[in-house]
């Protein structure tokens, strides 16, 4: 059974970085496809960068240039890197692969 764990949450200011974890386990094989998404107090749960399983990418365009996800294999954890944060990255950023869901990861940009 595959699991998600996500860490590296936290508050900062505009123009800070943060990186984001999302350890994987159950899966033996191949990489699954992993994405985060994030949810706004008040809004619907968006897709924010996608990974697939032979390692391309593909970002929403609100933090294209800014966020790069990325796969450590050998630690069975994809990261997300969001540079130049703004108020408006503000959210809960969950991790997710196929049906499984992680806890969520809180990130408060403010100044």
């Amino acid at each position: 059974q595959v699991q998600l764990v996500e860490s590296g949450g936290g508050s900062v200011q505009p123009g800070e970085s943060l990186r984001l974890s999302c350890a994987v386990s159950g899966v033996t094989f191949r990489p699954l496809p992993v994405g985060w998404y994030r949810q706004a107090p008040g809004k619907q749960r968006e897709l924010v960068a996608l990974l697939s399983s032979g390692g391309s990418t593909n970002y929403v365009g609100s933090v294209e240039g800014r966020f790069t996800i990325s796969r450590d294999n050998a630690m069975n954890t994809v990261y997300l890197q969001m540079n130049s944060l703004r108020p408006e990255d503000t959210a809960v950023y969950y991790c997710n692969s196929r049906t499984t869901w992680g806890q969520g990861t809180q990130v408060t940009v403010s100044s």
